[in-house]
């Protein structure tokens, strides 16, 4: 479903992206961990242009998302984006935000696209704050609302760049709860976070970057009862044990 070869990524001298090459099959759940700066926000922001990359390629469903002529706007209604911070219109009610897309990109009718936000609302569980606007609602909520938001496309690819890392801890919970019943539905994900239990419990591979290389994928499973790279080993001990 998402394939990169040899991606790399300069800002400036700085070498961000070197040679990353990670293929995600359909309907798989990709955790993208490791240390601050290590290219993993920017590696998952290539994957919907929103980073232009110097070398490399990368395909979505097989159509090279870089090649000369290549529509932006219909690769980026096949992928949803879940930022870290929600990037909800704050003048825009919370059914507003969800049919903007759907309504003004896909010329869906407002009917319909109404229709499908109360079932996506329904099932991040704020069916209730339909008609409220983003400045009345918590984190957690705004974020819930964010997923639905992106879901509202329909996209068969779901990217999610450290959801939680703006949350308070009490409202973690509910955006990992929404983002475990995606996994179970079968959507293909790739998600830059740093809630080990998340990736322990949900994800199918997990990919350990430093500074900007893969340098380990594998099963959860084991990757964390014995990762084979010295960083990862140091990372893993460093977040399961912080020294105090």
């Amino acid at each position: 479903m998402i394939k990169l070869e040899k991606v790399n990524k300069w800002y400036g001298e700085h070498h961000v992206l070197k040679d990353v090459d990670l293929a995600v099959a359909r309907g798989e759940v990709l955790v993208v961990c490791g240390p601050s700066g290590s290219g993993k926000s920017t590696m998952i922001r290539t994957v919907n242009r929103l980073e232009p990359i110097e070398k490399g390629r990368i395909l979505i469903d097989g159509a090279d998302i870089y090649a000369k002529g290549a529509n932006l706007n219909a690769l980026r209604q096949k992928i949803g984006f879940v930022f870290q911070q929600f990037n909800l219109f704050p003048h825009m009610s919370v059914l507003e935000n969800v049919i903007f897309a759907p309504v003004s990109i896909r010329k869906q009718p407002r009917k319909d696209a109404v229709e499908l936000a109360r079932q996506l609302l329904a099932r991040v569980g704020l069916e209730h704050k339909i008609d409220a606007y983003p400045g009345s609602l918590s984190g957690g909520q705004q974020q819930r609302v964010a997923i639905a938001r992106a879901l509202a496309l329909q996209p068969p690819v779901m990217l999610f760049d450290e959801p939680t890392s703006a949350l308070d801890p009490e409202m973690v919970g509910e955006v990992l709860q929404v983002m475990k019943g995606l996994a179970k539905d079968g959507m293909t994900m790739v998600c830059v976070t740093h809630e080990m239990g998340f990736a322990r419990d949900v994800c199918d591979r997990v990919v350990f970057m430093d500074a900007g290389e893969i340098l380990e994928v594998d099963t959860p499973e084991r990757f964390f009862s014995a990762p084979a790279h010295p960083r990862a080993q140091r990372f893993l001990a460093d977040i399961l044990h912080p020294r105090g």
